[in-house]
C-alpha cells in the first residue's frame, strides 16, 4: 500500500504592514484557532464518567509523567500557532477532547502559556466518553459577555436510545472593541460507518445553524466564527446542505456562511488521516460581515492549517500522519491525531 503523501499549505505574511493594491497600510493582526487536543485527560478515575477507557487511564505506569508531557506538548503547539505573524499565541482558541476544567487550568498555567493569561469558558457535556469542548482566550484581547452550552439530542437508529454527545458552546464578547461570537463544536463521530452515522452530524449541523440564526436575529450583521472537529469534510451534506457554506467568499449572502477550507480540501489538504487518506474534519467558518473590505474593524485575512514538521510523524505505521499522542497502548510523546486550524483577522490602524 502506498504511504500517505503529505501536502502542505504555506502562507507568507508580514505582521505589521500588509500590502493592498499599490498602497501600504498598517494592520493589527490576531489569530483565532481551533485544536482537537486528542484525549487530554487527567490521571484520576471519575466514577461518573467512562474515563477509564481513555488512553491516559489505560496506561499501566508513569501516568503522572505522561500527563505532564501531554500538557506541555499541547501548550507548545498552542504557543506556536500564528506566532510567526502575530508574535503572539492565538487571541482565541477553541479546543475539543478535554476531560474537565482542571486539565484546561493545567494547560493555561503551563510555563509556555502562563504569561498570556488565558481565560477559560467550559461547561460539562453529557458525552458518554466524558469529553468536552471549551474556549480559551487572552484576557487582554477578548472579553466574554455571554456564553451558553447547547445540548444536542440524537438517538441510535437501531434501538432508539439517546446517544450522549458533546454540547455546542457559544461564546459572545468583544475582541478588543469588536463584538464577535464563537461557536465551538465536536460533532458526532463516524463510528459505525460514515453513512450510518451521517444523520447524527446532520442533526449537529442543524443545531449549529439554529445557533447562528439566533445570533443573526439579534444582529443580522453579527460576526460569527463556527469552528470545530466536525467529523465531516467541507463537502459533506452537514456542511454544504445544512449550513449551506460557500467556498467562494464573493458568493456569500448577508446571512450566509463562508468556508475557506473547502478549497483546501479539494486541493488535497487535510487535518487528520486514516488508512492513507486525508480528511479535513477541522474547520473554521464565518459569517459575511467578517469578509467585508472595510478594515476599520476586524475582518478575515487568511485561513490555514497549522502543520509544522514537528507535528508530523516521520517513522512507523503513522509516518506522514499527524504525530498522535497515543498509539498501541502507549504514549508516543507526540501531539495530536489532528492538525490545528487557524484564521488571521486584521484591522487597519494608524
Amino acid at each position: 500500500m502506498n504511504k500517505l503523501i503529505l501536502l502542505t499549505f504555506t502562507s507568507i505574511l508580514v505582521a505589521t504592514s500588509l500590502s493592498f493594491a499599490q498602497s501600504k497600510k498598517n494592520f493589527k493582526v490576531h489569530t483565532i484557532a481551533f485544536y482537537n487536543l486528542e484525549n487530554l485527560f487527567d490521571t484520576i478515575n471519575d466514577p461518573n464518567k467512562f474515563d477509564e477507557a481513555s488512553p491516559m487511564m489505560e496506561l499501566k505506569t508513569n501516568r503522572s509523567e505522561v500527563y505532564k508531557k501531554k500538557v506541555r506538548n499541547m501548550a507548545k503547539v498552542i504557543a506556536d500557532i500564528g506566532n510567526e505573524v502575530t508574535h503572539n499565541s492565538p487571541a482565541i482558541i477553541g479546543v475539543s477532547e478535554v476531560e474537565n476544567r482542571e486539565v484546561l487550568e493545567d494547560l493555561v498555567n503551563d510555563s509556555l502559556l502562563v504569561d498570556k493569561d488565558y481565560g477559560i469558558v467550559h461547561y460539562h457535556s453529557p458525552d458518554a466518553r466524558g469529553i468536552d469542548v471549551a474556549l480559551l482566550y487572552q484576557k487582554k484581547l477578548f472579553t466574554p459577555t455571554a456564553s451558553t452550552s447547547n445540548e444536542l439530542k440524537i438517538y441510535d437508529d437501531q434501538n432508539g436510545k439517546r446517544v450522549y454527545t458533546r454540547d455546542q458552546l457559544v461564546v459572545s464578547g468583544k475582541l478588543e472593541d469588536d463584538p464577535i461570537s464563537v461557536i465551538v463544536n465536536h460533532w458526532p463521530s463516524r463510528s459505525g460507518g460514515e453513512a450510518r452515522s451521517r444523520p447524527k452530524r446532520v442533526a449537529a449541523a442543524k443545531l449549529t445553524k439554529h445557533l447562528v440564526d439566533s445570533l443573526q436575529v439579534i444582529d443580522p450583521y453579527a460576526k460569527v466564527f463556527i469552528m470545530g472537529d466536525l467529523n465531516d469534510d467541507p463537502t459533506n451534506a452537514s456542511v454544504k446542505d445544512v449550513l449551506k457554506a460557500e467556498k467562494d467568499r464573493d458568493k456569500v449572502k448577508l446571512k450566509g456562511i463562508y468556508n475557506p477550507y473547502e478549497t483546501y480540501f479539494k486541493e488535497g489538504l487535510g487535518t487528520t488521516a486514516y488508512r492513507d487518506a486525508w480528511s479535513l474534519f477541522d474547520q473554521i467558518m464565518m459569517t459575511k460581515p467578517l469578509l467585508e473590505k472595510d478594515y476599520s474593524s476586524f475582518r478575515l485575512y487568511k485561513a490555514g492549517i497549522f502543520n509544522k514538521n514537528y507535528l508530523i510523524g516521520n517513522k512507523g505505521q503513522y509516518k506522514g500522519y499527524p504525530l498522535r499522542s497515543f498509539a498501541n497502548g502507549g504514549f508516543t510523546d507526540g501531539y495530536s491525531d489532528h492538525f490545528p486550524v487557524y484564521v488571521y483577522v486584521i484591522k487597519e490602524v494608524d
